[in-house]
């Protein structure tokens, strides 16, 4: 996957990082010289430039890139003109930073297709969303072990837990499921059992919360995905 991150602070600096280690092909933006500098060895690339500048901003490799962040979180109004700038050249993923409630819903009229609250969330959380297929959550407790939230995978929709043996075949423990009980007219009740039982059958739109380390949890999702 490619990524552009504008805005190398704290938090977009930590996603960064993550998403090259992940194996991605990153490239940073920020207008400080200091902080491309510092970090020039840690991602993919780094590019010192003023991301509010059109001419500049059209010669990045847009159409090649899967996901734009804009993650400026000192300049408001920076992150606003970014922002609409790159909705305007039609990018194909555009993630935007919430600074506050008016700049949410401001980011919500501009069309962004989701937005970050790194006040409430971390970059190691959104680094799993972007990358692992299918994680709509997680956690990590520590460098090696994770919890993670994902949708149910095709294959084992209709079958009970006792099916699934995921403790022999990827090393993980399903700790409970999230149920989604349709109530008419489009809405659901999600319901979390409080401990994973075995004989209920999966559906759909079930969720699992699971245990692992990182490399089994990253193991199963990518096999899952195939």
């Amino acid at each position: 996957m490619k990524y552009i991150i504008i805005g190398l602070g704290n938090f977009g600096a930590s996603l960064a990082e993550k998403l090259t280690a992940m194996g991605n092909e990153v490239i940073g933006i920020d207008r400080r010289m200091e902080k491309v500098d510092f970090l020039k060895e840690r991602i993919s690339h780094t590019i010192c430039m003023d991301a509010t500048d059109e001419f500049t901003v059209s010669g990045l490799p847009l159409k090649d890139t899967d996901v734009v962040i804009v993650a400026i979180g000192e300049d408001q109004g920076a992150n606003v003109m970014a922002t609409a700038l790159m909705k305007n050249l039609q990018v194909k993923r555009l993630i935007g930073r919430a600074l506050n409630p008016l700049h949410q819903r401001v980011l919500k009229a501009l069309g962004v297709d989701e937005i970050i609250h790194p006040e409430e969330e971390t970059a190691e959380r959104w680094a799993n969303k972007l990358c692992l297929s299918g994680v709509v959550d997680s956690f990590d407790l520590n460098n090696d072990y994770s919890i993670i939230e994902v949708k149910l995978p095709p294959a084992y929709i209709g079958k009970k837990m006792s099916e699934l043996d995921f403790i022999h075949k990827y090393n993980i423990l399903i700790l409970t499921t999230i149920k989604q009980t349709a109530t008419g007219k489009n809405l659901s009740v999600s319901t979390m059992e409080s401990l994973a039982k075995s004989d209920p059958l999966l559906g759909a739109e079930d969720l699992l919360i699971l245990y692992g380390t990182s490399k089994d949890l990253r193991y199963f999702l990518k096999q899952k995905a195939q």
